[in-house]
């Protein structure tokens, strides 16, 4: 069975790993077989969002296209929150109508993602990539019908084994991001985390997967 890798800023073209791999609009990469594309909150340019956006919608309508994003909100860079925002709204707008899910990218905004889903009324999944936050915090993004992502800080911090531990087997996705440690490391140490075989985890994942992205492996 394959390792899935959820979001990754790395090609590897590895036969026993499907990833969805993170491309931008300005760097389109069509040789990638699978990939997610959005307006990261880091590289929003105003002069050319719309051009991006035009990018991105001719993107989703394609097959190998299986998610938006990584997109959404971050407290701690200085492009203003209410840019942020337009840039996000108008992107989830598009995961809508092509019926995406979305990889997002939070920091310090998780109440503000959870009313724009609400307020939008976003029929579509949403994954938080990269989780590294507390218990009440996944709970809440949880009972608001996220998924979570873990990889980096699941190697870095021994304090998420018991919020990992925490999440249904059917809300959780693994990936790498941009470590350089293996997909095969995350895996290991989440089958660890959940007292189950890698190939337990593996096909946990891929049910998952075929839920969120309607793909059959």
């Amino acid at each position: 069975m394959q390792f899935i890798n959820l979001h990754t800023h790395k090609f590897t073209n590895d036969a026993n790993v499907l990833e969805i791999v993170n491309q931008y609009p300005q760097e389109f990469d069509d040789k990638i077989p699978f990939y997610s594309i959005g307006i990261h909150p880091w590289y929003i340019n105003e002069s050319r969002v719309e051009a991006d956006l035009q990018i991105i919608e001719e993107k989703l309508q394609l097959q190998n296209c299986l998610a938006l994003g990584e997109c959404g909100l971050d407290k701690r860079i200085e492009i203003s929150m209410e840019i942020q925002t337009q840039v996000f709204e108008k992107q989830l707008r598009l995961a809508i109508k092509y019926k995406k899910p979305v990889i997002l990218h939070c920091v310090s905004a998780y109440q503000e993602i959870i009313e724009i889903k609400k307020r939008l009324k976003v029929d579509v999944p949403m994954i938080i990539h990269g989780f590294s936050k507390n218990l009440p915090i996944s709970k809440s993004l949880l009972d608001n019908g996220f998924y979570l992502s873990f990889g980096k800080y699941l190697l870095l911090n021994p304090e998420l084994e018991a919020i990992f531990k925490s999440v249904p087997n059917d809300k959780f996705f693994l990936e790498t991001d941009t470590i350089e440690e293996t997909l095969e490391e995350v895996y290991e140490l989440a089958a660890k985390y959940k007292n189950i075989k890698v190939s337990e985890l593996q096909e946990l994942v891929t049910n998952n997967f075929e839920t969120v992205f309607q793909i059959k492996k």
